[in-house]
């Protein structure tokens, strides 16, 4: 074929080599467009070769996993150059996420809601009794440093000495370890309000619990202020031996940097005398989950109160508690005949709180296992109803003055939270003895709600250091009445 000119024609072989410098052009601006975009991309994270799944196989035969260098094409040449193959990685969007930062350096995660403040720190953590810190190590720098001021007991306004903790910006600035532990730690002060019974349970204890029996005994405690309840770590060693494996370490005398995987610092209070399962790290919990780990800890026989229901001949046992000083019953040889006459074996006896020492703690709670009630004046006594065995009573007895909010709040909910029947009596005016020390005219029997406007001191001062009762039997009778029905349908 001839072209328009009379030559032989080249038309054909024109447009053949313009393909080829089209598809060229083509291929490089793809690799280039796709290059950019695997550069560029925020979510593009390079982590190493691609796993290559090996589909060449017999059949049967698992997929072999390759963690080889795929081949890539290279076509980035010029024309008429021969395609080479690169070893090089390739940029490409890889579905194997890396870890977040955080992650990597481990990370501090503090909460300062409520009434208590707590950290619980993940990852290279350190801590110094003499500094009283508890520092995170980066393997990687942050970009900043920050610090928190911890207290390490449950309620943030109780007086003791704060625990720094620090999230390094620098691994060059970790103070070097002198001790490494394998297990997590638990840092907690023993002072504040706990010398009180109810305290110690409901602001140490309770709390403690929930921290720590997620770890089933292997974690450690690093325990502050120490120096003002020296007895204290001594009358609870049963129940600190049953979280914990390893001997507990007095942070106010320990010079050691050690070095732990995770710290909790500071014991947080959701509920008083209670737990709440949602809010339980690690899984849930309940209080029926700490009254077992009570008797399990202090070996207490029964597991179920009195059922007149299985055992109608058999007589309930019902606990009167003595106090000593204020707040007393003034005629408890006349209630004790009255729960009696209920249908009761009555014991009247005075619970201290077990002393100081672990025996004294443990031989308590078994005395107060034995029975099926536990009656009371308004008081850290009341605490003991928590070593009842489950379905048993507790009957408070609230003081005169528009008592009852503050009463309930620390005994009825964490006694029905316990697995506990709750029934309270409160005492009228004629049965107060502020209606004899006082007058029937004094504001604090006339207009109870005026004494609460002066504040707390005026409240505990009137209605619970110089007040006792005597109880109208007659009228007490009903709720002896309905804590004997508990115990005969169940």
């Amino acid at each position: 074929m001839r072209g328009g000119d009379g030559k032989p024609g080249r038309g054909p072989k024109r447009q053949l080599n313009a393909g080829y410098v089209v598809g060229g052009l083509i291929m490089l601006l793809t690799y280039l467009v796709a290059q950019h975009f695997a550069v560029s991309s925020p979510n593009v994270v390079i982590t190493e070769a691609p796993r290559i799944v090996d589909d060449v196989k017999s059949p049967g035969e698992t997929a072999v996993v390759s963690r080889e260098v795929p081949q890539i094409v290279d076509n980035t040449k010029d024309p008429g150059e021969t395609a080479v193959v690169s070893a090089e990685v390739p940029q490409i969007a890889d579905n194997t996420i890396k870890a977040p930062r955080e992650t990597e350096n481990g990370k501090v995660v503090c909460n300062m809601e409520g009434r208590s403040d707590t950290c619980e720190v993940d990852g290279d953590v350190r801590t110094n009794g003499t500094a009283l810190s508890v520092t995170l190590v980066p393997a990687a720098s942050w970009p900043e440093r920050h610090e928190w001021m911890i207290n390490p007991y449950s309620r943030r306004f109780a007086s003791l000495r704060k625990v720094t903790v620090t999230q390094l910006q620098d691994r060059a600035a970790a103070p070097p370890c002198t001790v490494t532990h394998d297990m997590p730690a638990v840092l907690f002060g023993v002072g504040g309000y706990a010398a009180n019974y109810w305290h110690a349970y409901a602001d140490i204890l309770v709390p403690l619990f929930v921290a720590s029996r997620r770890y089933h005994g292997e974690v450690m405690f690093l325990v502050s202020n120490i120096q003002f309840r020296p007895r204290w770590l001594v009358k609870y060693r049963a129940f600190l031996q049953g979280l914990s494996k390893y001997d507990l370490v007095d942070m106010d005398g320990d010079a050691q940097v050690r070095c732990f995987p995770r710290v909790t610092v500071g014991l947080r209070l959701d509920k008083e005398l209670s737990i709440v399962p949602e809010l339980v790290p690690g899984g849930r919990l309940s209080m029926p989950d700490f009254t077992g780990f009570l008797r399990e800890a202090y070996a207490l026989p029964r597991g179920a109160a009195a059922s007149l229901a299985r055992e109608p001949e058999k007589k309930p046992r019902l606990l009167l508690i003595h106090r000593g000083h204020y707040r007393r019953i003034l005629n408890e040889p006349e209630v004790a005949r009255a729960a009696e006459a209920a249908g009761f074996e009555a014991v009247v006896t005075e619970l201290r709180g077990g002393g100081d020492t672990p025996e004294g703690e443990v031989e308590q709670a078994r005395v107060v296992n034995s029975f099926d009630v536990v009656l009371g004046l308004h008081g850290a006594g009341l605490t003991n109803a928590m070593f009842l065995p489950p379905g048993g009573v507790l009957i408070q007895v609230v003081p005169y003055g528009n008592m009852e909010d503050i009463a309930r709040a620390e005994f009825s909910e964490p006694a029905t939270d316990m697995g506990l029947k709750y029934l309270d009596y409160s005492v009228c005016a004629e049965e107060s003895s502020l209606m004899e020390t006082l007058g029937p005219e004094h504001p604090a029997v006339k207009d109870p709600a005026s004494v609460h406007r002066s504040g707390w001191d005026k409240v505990f001062e009137l209605y619970l250091a110089k007040q006792n009762v005597r109880i109208n039997v007659t009228r007490f009778a009903p709720t002896l009445a309905q804590a004997l029905d508990h115990l005969r349908r169940q």
